[in-house]
């Protein structure tokens, strides 16, 4: 009896030690400025929108067309995007964002309306040029 104990404890211990070791990367912080895409289905139709991000703002073009929104970061990873000048009652809706994981070419996250229940995910993407 004790011996399958121990072997217990010990596999539990091994499964930790393990598991630990492959922790997500998050370097959030470096993705606080930049130029970045995203591209999501709408409509069954790939659609990409182009966006730089400063500390505070980003600006988002998209089809031809140029939207600011305010920042309000909660911590590294995670941030309140407002529009500044929303055009309809879905659009005074604050998102909140959350970073999940980050590689040298971008990073995953989830997003949701605040207040929502319903999350989201997407990869947002380094980008060179704007529109």
């Amino acid at each position: 009896m004790k011996f399958k104990a121990r072997t217990i404890i010990v596999f539990i211990l091994l499964t930790t030690l393990f598991s630990s070791c492959f922790n997500e990367q998050r370097n959030c912080a470096s993705y606080k400025t930049g130029q970045y895409s995203f591209s999501t289905a709408i409509a069954g139709q790939i659609e990409t929108s182009l966006f730089e991000r400063f500390e505070q703002y980003e600006v988002e073009y998209y089809k031809g067309k140029q939207d600011t929104s305010d920042i309000r970061w909660i911590n590294d990873c995670e941030y309140i995007l407002q529009k500044r000048n929303p055009k309809n009652r879905a659009e005074e809706q604050a998102v909140h964002i959350k970073i999940l994981r980050t590689d040298e070419s971008g990073y995953e996250f989830e997003y949701k309306t605040v207040g929502a229940t319903k999350t989201l995910k997407g990869r947002v993407n380094r980008s060179e040029g704007l529109e």
